[in-house]
């Protein structure tokens, strides 16, 4: 897809265009410092930035979205579970063994069956709209996914200055609390279920402490749990389940070892599971609808921004004469770092890259450059277009069962042509309101 094609721009906001839109911000900024909403962002710990402009999903649109998603997540936990099982769709050539090879998996989880069989109890998928309006699939998040109670605060601050019925994100604490209950060892029974942070060094530290009040558990550090036997306790009481939140998602880090015993023996569950990260490896994001077919049988229903397999060389060569209108991005990477939107890279940026991945192609994937969709927002007491994506929430209650939270967080690049969302590169959000009808203005 060519750099200069012209992005998709999502439909107007008419009635909160008739607002001293100057108030309305202000307004919805107080709404957010009453709350403590935050998030250690590029620049240090910052107020998160709440865009007064609700995006609007119509709800036929949504249903179709929904589908799609659900059948995506159920697919990569088919794959993450093969992965540390069987591995069939390498040995029948489905996906090819190298991606495994440089992945992020942990190979002392082969063999090791999390409780009901969920590996990816929570991903966060990242959308993207094409210049033709669809949506796509840019990338798949599923070992920390951050964003559902910025989701919630959205929905809290804008809701209060303006009029307007979307689908409420009332369910979120029973999906949360769902995914976390199905992760218990035998399906029921005693044990507390914890969230474990990092503390408030962890960029979204507000979020941990959010979702633990909402779900009515412990928040915890890795120093608050002691290793009995194959299992952990709290205070001298029984762990069941740990919602991991830590940035740590390897086994061999402090938290892993201090976690491997109990998932290992079973006798706790981890929502999500160490080794997940394989599900989020950029390789792999290449071959997910392979993986729909393969694993459920299915039609894939949601698409994938096209991925380039760099590994195999006749690619790497088209990637290489055309890398002005590429993406390039690290496999292992995450929040927008090492990407290189060539487009706006110099000659001798352009020249290292080259260099690099003639070096070690296998280390990088390559996407087209879509020019995301726009969406007015309020910038300056204005409102102008920014570029924005959609990260919604899947919860899998079990391999056959995913949910789905309406709608989810818009992310919005508040610098005019900015391209990259993430809230660790300074985004804001929007609140994403799932509505009857054709979708418009609010």
């Amino acid at each position: 897809m060519a750099a200069d094609t012209q992005p998709y721009q999502e439909p107007g906001a008419d009635e909160v265009a008739e607002h001293d839109l100057p108030a309305l911000a202000a307004a919805v900024r107080a709404e957010v410092a009453l709350r403590g909403v935050g998030f250690r962002s590029a620049d240090g710990q910052v107020e998160f930035h709440i865009d007064p402009v609700p995006r609007v999903i119509a709800a036929q649109e949504w249903a179709g979205l929904e589908r799609g998603l659900g059948q995506r997540v159920r697919a990569l936990n088919a794959f993450v579970a093969d992965v540390y099982g069987e591995r069939r769709i390498f040995a029948d050539g489905a996906v090819p063994g190298r991606l495994l090879e440089a992945a992020n998996h942990e190979p002392a989880m082969r063999g090791v069956t999390p409780p009901g069989g969920v590996w990816i109890g929570i991903a966060g998928l990242d959308l993207v709209r094409d210049p033709e309006g669809r949506f796509l699939v840019l990338e798949d998040n599923a070992m920390t996914p951050s964003g559902m109670a910025y989701a919630a605060a959205a929905r809290g601050a804008v809701a209060a200055h303006v009029d307007g019925s979307p689908v409420p994100l009332d369910g979120l604490p029973e999906l949360l609390a769902g995914t976390l209950e199905n992760a218990r060892p035998g399906g029921t029974g005693a044990g507390l279920a914890v969230l474990l942070t990092d503390g408030p060094r962890n960029s979204a530290h507000w979020e941990h402490a959010w979702l633990a009040r909402t779900l009515g558990i412990p928040l915890v550090t890795p120093s608050s749990l002691t290793c009995a036997g194959d299992g952990l306790t709290l205070h001298g009481e029984p762990i069941a389940v740990i919602y991991r939140r830590t940035d740590a998602d390897r086994l061999d880090t402090r938290v892993g070892e201090l976690l491997a015993p109990a998932v290992r023996s079973g006798t706790v569950g981890v929502i999500n599971g160490f080794g997940t990260g394989v599900a989020d490896d950029k390789l792999a994001h290449a071959y997910v609808e392979t993986m729909v077919e393969y694993y459920l049988g299915e039609r894939p229903l949601l698409p994938s921004v096209p991925t380039l397999d760099l590994g195999v060389p006749e690619v790497l060569e088209q990637a290489l004469d055309t890398l002005d209108e590429l993406v390039i991005k690290p496999r292992d990477g995450h929040g927008g770092h090492g990407v290189v939107i060539c487009a706006q890279a110099g000659p001798h940026e352009l020249d290292a890259l080259r260099r690099s991945l003639r070096a070690a192609p296998g280390d990088h994937i390559a996407q087209p450059l879509v020019a995301l969709s726009t969406h007015a927002t309020v910038v300056d007491g204005r409102l102008e277009e920014r570029h924005v994506d959609l990260r919604p929430f899947v919860f899998l209650h079990s391999p056959t069962d995913a949910r789905v939270l309406p709608g989810g967080l818009t992310r919005v690049a508040l610098e005019a042509g900015a391209m990259v969302v993430n809230s660790t590169r300074n985004g804001g959000a929007k609140d994403t309101w799932v509505l009857e009808g054709s979708g418009g203005a609010p």
